[in-house]
């Protein structure tokens, strides 16, 4: 039989699986803790014994995929089969997929501060967060997730570029990650004037990198 803390801890499972399929149903707007509870199949008071609201519990999603992101660079960065460059295309390859496959998580990923769920608590959600959270703070988790993503990756690029240039490099190759997942999502590089592939233009990207740090 399952303790007190097993049984929390699955129903909480649960609960962020429900949100984070919500999420790629219908965006943000199909997350509320009354469709999340029901989808889990749990109490109508169940979400708010683990999450002081919505954005809350979205924040929660975020790190949690933050964190799977990082795993998977981490494991691409520590297989030693795959060179340099396939480990730097494969980081790529994967920020890229999250944003094809998982368009709402993506951008809610990539908010930019002040519109991040956990910037917009308002409410009965702000008086939650403030009474009843437990300790920590999620701005705080959240950031803490995504710079292990973002640890992970400068490891790659400072492997092919070196530390000196590998801010810059790196900058730059988000960067292009960035517009590939938007340019792909929105329908923009099948059109008949460009005529490429997100998996072509990550392969320039990290050849034109790779021949800079050989000649750096």
């Amino acid at each position: 039989m399952a303790t007190r803390a097993e049984s929390a801890a699955l129903t909480r499972r649960a609960l962020l699986d429900a949100a984070a399929d919500l999420l790629d149903l219908g965006g943000p707007e199909a997350v509320t803790l009354r469709e999340v509870g029901a989808r889990a199949g749990v109490t109508r008071g169940a979400p708010y014994r683990h999450f002081t609201g919505k954005d809350s519990l979205l924040t929660a999603v975020a790190i949690e995929s933050w964190e799977r992101i990082a795993d998977q660079v981490h494991a691409l960065r520590t297989n030693p089969d795959l060179s340099v460059s396939d480990k730097l295309r494969g980081a790529l390859r994967t920020l890229i997929g999250v944003g094809r496959d998982q368009p709402h998580l993506y951008q809610m990923l990539f908010r930019r501060r002040g519109h991040r769920p956990e910037d917009l608590s308002e409410g009965l959600d702000r008086v939650r967060r403030q009474v009843c959270a437990p300790a920590g703070d999620p701005a705080a988790d959240r950031m803490r997730a995504a710079g292990r993503f973002q640890d992970e990756f400068l490891a790659i690029v400072t492997d092919l570029v070196g530390r000196r240039n590998a801010r810059h490099y790196g900058a730059l190759l988000l960067a292009g990650a960035h517009g590939i997942a938007d340019m792909e999502l929105t329908g923009h590089l099948s059109t008949g004037r460009l005529r490429t592939t997100s998996d072509e233009l990550v392969d320039t990207l990290v050849r034109m990198v790779t021949d800079a740090g050989e000649t750096a």
